[in-house]
Formats: structure tokens, sequence, C-alpha cells
């Protein structure tokens, strides 16, 4: 099957002449072409201010006119970043944790893993995960593994053992993490589990749980708290955690912190 908030923000900025406040940001979603995803942006709304701060401001402006000074530069509105979040579909979640990690419903196609699929030996897949004939999805990670070479890119499999403190977050693109997930029949939820890929990723500063079947990504917040969150994910069953890294940074063995 499958893969993670929007933020929001609020400035005040000093005006001659009283306080001036922006309103909270409202989110606004609109469709992507090409993946089924969703692009989350933010649009700006103004509150609507109280008469008696316009009054205030008269006051001031009337009272020191003789000595005027030239106004504060207007200060750039804080926009959040545009996040491309695609939703859980059949049991496609390779698919979307992939085009999640890169941001871009075009990056990986239903057609281009299930090519993958059929070409790849019985003998090479590794993992008992079961795979579909017929394109539906539930792809194991050898899948996921050679739909990255295609783009100049490798899946490290992290071991457990060893603590993420060590993973150099700035040469890792993403994570893609396989986890145990309930099965869905319609709006029901079934006493089974299956095993789901969810995709992680730095926005704009942020990193992001972009698992497909959030109803929007779900901000994790700075590298202190993603690799706590990570640390929670691993103490979890039958968790795993890929690396998505580019071939020279696999090749220099880069990600890891620890030499």
């Amino acid at each position: 099957m499958g893969s993670a908030p929007y933020p929001a923000g609020e400035w005040k900025g000093k005006g001659r002449g009283g306080l001036q406040e922006l309103g909270c940001m409202r989110w606004k979603v609109s469709k992507q072409k090409g993946g089924g995803g969703e692009v989350v942006v933010g649009v700006e709304e103004r509150r609507s201010r109280d008469p008696t701060d316009s009054q205030q401001q008269q006051q001031d402006l009337s009272s020191s006119s003789s000595s005027l000074t030239p106004p504060l530069p207007p200060q750039p509105s804080l926009t959040p970043p545009a996040i491309y979040h695609e939703k859980q579909r059949r049991e496609l979640c390779a698919l979307h944790a992939l085009n999640n990690v890169f941001q871009d419903g075009t990056a990986f196609s239903r057609d281009t893993l299930q090519e993958i699929y059929q070409r790849l030996s019985p003998s090479t897949l590794v993992t008992p995960h079961k795979k579909s004939m017929l394109g539906n999805g539930n792809y194991d990670v050898n899948v996921i593994m050679a739909a990255l070479q295609t783009r100049g890119f490798e899946a490290v499999w992290w071991d457990k053992r060893r603590d993420v403190g060590s993973i150099e977050l700035s040469n890792v693109t993403g994570f893609i993490l396989n986890v145990p997930s309930n099965l869905r029949w319609g709006p029901l939820r079934l006493p089974l589990k299956r095993q789901h890929w969810i995709g992680v990723r730095e926005v704009a500063g942020v990193y992001y749980n972009l698992d497909s079947k959030l109803r929007s990504p779900q901000p994790i917040g700075n590298p202190d708290e993603l690799r706590k969150f990570l640390r929670q994910q691993l103490r979890g069953k039958n968790c795993e955690l890929l690396l998505v890294v580019s071939e020279e940074v696999e090749a220099h063995q880069t990600w890891r912190s620890d030499g």
C-alpha cells in the first residue's frame, strides 16, 4: 500500500504609529497533473482590524507631524512552501512514497514500477512482501531500489543496530520507511496489518511525514526532531528504513557522519 501538515505562520512588524498584524495563513489545495497528488500551498489572509487601531494611528500621525521620519520599507510576507503529497490509491504505496520523496508526481508511474517488477528475476527478490501481477501495487524493496537507480539514486538499507544520529542528513535526499499498517475495507479498519511504504523528506528547512494515508503532510520538525521520529519508528516491530541518496553519496559513503 503506499506514503505526510501545513505550516502556518503569523508575524508582526512594527510600522510607524502602531502595531500592524498580519493574519494567520489558511491553506489552499490544488491538483497537480501526473501523479494523482496534491500540492499544498499557503494563502495569506488579513484579519479585520479593530477600528480603534486606525484612530490611534491617526492621532499618532497628527501629534508627530513636525518630526516626520521616512517610513520603514515593506516587510516581506512569509509564504509557506508548496508541498507535493500523493494520496493512497489501491496498493501503490511504493509509488506514492517515491513521488513524495522526489516532490514530483511525474517522477515515477505505475507502468514504470510494473515494468521493473516484471523484469526482475524471482531469484533477486529478497523480501517476502506480496507483489501484484495486475499492476495494482504492493511492490517490494527490490522494485524501489531499481526504480531509484533509473534516476541516479541509491537506496541504503539502514542497520537498525546503529543509532540514526550517525546519519549525515545534509547528504540524504529523503527517507522511505516500511511499516506495518492496518488494512481498510472502505471506511472500515480491519484487524489485520500489512506492510506499508511511507516517504519522509525536508521541504524549506522542515522535515515532513508524507505518508500517502495521511490527509495532509504532517510536519516532523528540525533535524533533532527527525532523528527522534526515526528512532521511534525503528523501535516498532517489522519496521525498516531506507536512505535515498545520490549515486555519488553512496559511492563515497558520505551519508555517514561517523566515517
